[in-house]
């Protein structure tokens, strides 16, 4: 079972996708309008309420529809262009974001403060603290997955220099790892523990214990974020310990994520929407380099979106997700969390 290739639209190179520009979606002037006027219309609904049903679009919306299809059946990401942010109050940029993120599904908690929808921006924190992420830090991020089925990034604004964004198919990952290592990918499919980084479900312990890559229903799956395997050896010597096969799968995996004829590096605009389907795409970042005004650091919001139509997972999932079940899954909530829609990053 774990020698099969996979096949279809979910396998696919950088290097074929850097030359073209199918992945990249500019809105229309109708579908900004709509989109204006749903903002209008929305402005007394508390945002983390927002649904198709008060935030209407009628004609942008089954669009998203045929784009959430992409993500979970097609190429597993995209990129939506030219959002008028520069012209929109934080407020508005908001309910637009979480407006257009409710045709797509539920939203999920990215962190334990409950927050629905992230920013993505440098506070100054240091990533030694085992409570601070690295989306809260200026630091590279390695090739990871986010824990819920589709994550969505809005830029506000960018770097002076740095914080490109990478993507890589973890379905051409596998293929490519079945062909050059095919004795290194049964360790794929063991257990790796994972540090929680103190966002600590009740009655969980602050790691949970999952494989990289899953088949379930007739789909392979990926889940990795080897910054936080690594934390979770260090700090919980009571954690499973890796095994050097693990250890050089990782090694391998990182190899293949970082070669540019595998990977597609892209630059944000402000106004741009990355969509993403994490069991299908790894994505990066590059370290960055802020302007020295703080109202000129770069900024995305982030939103972690659950939809009913998304693919079975298995039941080892669930220590993470909270559930398997489509639609109410993924996210992170822990005893206390309040759901709440931050404007500002905190």
């Amino acid at each position: 079972m774990h020698t099969v290739p996979v096949r279809g639209p979910g396998v696919w190179y950088g290097r074929d996708l850097a030359a073209r520009r199918d992945w990249i979606r500019e809105f229309s002037s109708r579908e900004l309008a709509e989109i204006q006027a749903a903002v209008r219309a929305a402005r007394d609904i508390s945002p983390e309420k927002l649904s198709p049903a008060s935030f209407p679009l009628p004609g942008f919306g089954p669009e998203l529809g045929r784009i959430l299809a992409e993500l979970l059946e097609g190429r597993g990401f995209i990129l939506l262009r030219g959002l008028p942010v520069e012209r929109m109050t934080r407020e508005e940029q908001a309910i637009a974001y979480l407006g257009m993120g409710s045709w797509l599904g539920a939203f999920r908690s990215q962190n334990a403060k409950g927050h629905l929808l992230g920013h993505v921006k440098d506070l100054g924190l240091d990533i030694r603290d085992p409570r601070v992420r690295y989306y809260q830090t200026n630091r590279k991020l390695e090739y990871h997955t986010d824990s819920v089925d589709i994550v969505g990034l809005l830029c506000l604004k960018t770097a002076k220099a740095g914080g490109e964004s990478y993507l890589a198919s973890s379905m051409t990952v596998f293929n490519e790892m079945l062909t050059r290592r095919p004795d290194l990918v049964p360790a794929l499919f063991e257990p790796f523990p994972t540090d929680r980084r103190g966002e600590v479900p009740e009655g969980m312990q602050p790691w949970f214990d999952i494989p990289i890559y899953h088949r379930h229903a007739g789909k392979l799956s990926c889940i990795y974020v080897r910054q936080y395997i690594e934390s979770a050896q260090k700090l919980f010597p009571q954690a499973r310990r890796l095994t050097a096969a693990q250890r050089e799968a990782m090694d391998l995996i990182d190899e293949l994520c970082n070669d540019p004829a595998i990977h597609l590096a892209m630059d944000f605009r402000p106004g741009d929407i990355q969509l993403l389907h994490n069991h299908q795409i790894l994505h990066s970042r590059g370290d960055f380099e802020n302007w020295p005004e703080p109202e000129r650091h770069r900024h995305l919001l982030r939103l972690w979106v659950a939809p009913p139509e998304a693919r079975p997972l298995p039941e080892v999932f669930a220590p993470r997700y909270g559930s398997i079940t489509p639609g109410d899954r993924g996210g992170i909530v822990v005893k206390g969390t309040t759901f709440r829609v931050p404007l500002e990053a905190d």
